[in-house]
């Protein structure tokens, strides 16, 4: 039987499906969270719900009745799922493009009333990344299955549970020089994780459908002016210097050789473009929901931990005191 108030997320072990979780259990829905190793994720997914209000559900990704079969309990789906290398060849394709469109077709036929994906911001022009090509590809399908679909387009999304700031936050800490790719030009229009978890909350709660939205946060930041907040944030100072984008491949093509790469060709090909509103669509303010966490203010809440010190630096105690 479908629950009117039950929401089922794909992806829910990433920081975006963990501050959902503690956003709609916290507002009594009823969250479906899937993932493909309750023993592996399972720990983490479960102290994010308030007690009652979560079902954890371990399916094979690409199994149809599996899916539909949580659908039928549920009115609302969310799909999360995306990553930012591939370890196999056209692992990009898969999950970003033949994953959306089965879930769509499916959240059609199962009759739910909101099908939500998340895509990224910046992809329309940035023609030599796979990683975007597999998104936009991903946007049709799911447009095309399931018309009234929200699509979500953030910019880089952020917090303690990030693959982002806190790889860097780690990287200067061992490392005295840091590497500016394309002069570090390139400019991001970051948003923070519980902004992004609350427009996922309004739209649901206004029922929304048939929108594709930009997500940005309230600065335009280029990526040197990230890193050095970073560094402010982490009370460090490191050399950052241009590379030559030739450089910059061989760079890549050793990085992407790591299980968990630093940098990918890919990922230097799609660094190339800003990932700024494209004003071809709606963003977060046109629908009347604000983002207005600050960059700096909300890395410096969770900073402390790659500090000299850590929770008791003096930057930490100054703060509480």
């Amino acid at each position: 039987m479908k629950n009117q108030d039950s929401i089922l997320i794909f992806g829910a072990s990433g920081q975006i499906g963990k501050s959902l979780i503690r956003k709609f259990t916290k507002n009594n829905y009823r969250v479906i969270a899937v993932t493909r190793s309750i023993h592996q994720k399972g720990y983490q997914i479960k102290t994010q719900s308030n007690y009652g209000y979560l079902d954890l559900e371990e399916i094979k990704i690409f199994n149809e009745e599996e899916i539909s079969n949580l659908m039928k309990k549920s009115s609302i789906c969310i799909n999360l799922i995306g990553i930012l290398f591939e370890k196999k060849k056209n692992e990009f394709d898969l999950i970003h493009s033949v994953l959306p469109s089965l879930l769509s077709k499916l959240a059609l036929k199962n009759s739910l009333k909101q099908f939500i994906h998340l895509s990224a911001l910046g992809l329309e022009t940035a023609t030599d990344s796979n990683y975007a090509k597999s998104k936009l590809s991903g946007e049709e399908k799911v447009r095309k299955n399931f018309p009234n679909s929200i699509i979500l387009k953030p910019s880089i999304v952020y917090s303690v549970d990030d693959n982002f700031t806190t790889n860097f936050m780690n990287l200067f800490n061992v490392l005295p020089i840091m590497p500016l790719y394309y002069e570090g030009k390139t400019k991001f229009t970051p948003i923070h994780v519980s902004d992004i978890a609350n427009i996922i909350f309004e739209i649901i709660q206004k029922k929304m459908t048939g929108e594709t939205i930009e997500c940005i946060g309230p600065e335009v930041l280029t990526f040197k002016e990230i890193l050095l907040k970073i560094l402010k944030s982490i009370n460090k100072k490191r050399l950052l210097f241009s590379l030559p984008l030739p450089l910059a491949k061989f760079n890549a093509k050793l990085f992407q050789l790591m299980p968990k790469p630093l940098l990918t060709i890919d990922q230097l090909n799609l660094l190339k473009y800003d990932n700024i509103v494209s004003k071809k669509y709606k963003t977060n303010l046109d629908i009347k929901i604000e983002a207005n966490k600050k960059f700096e203010d909300e890395i410096n809440r969770y900073s402390f931990n790659w500090t000299s010190g850590g929770q008791f630096s003096k930057k930490r105690i100054d703060k509480l005191s």
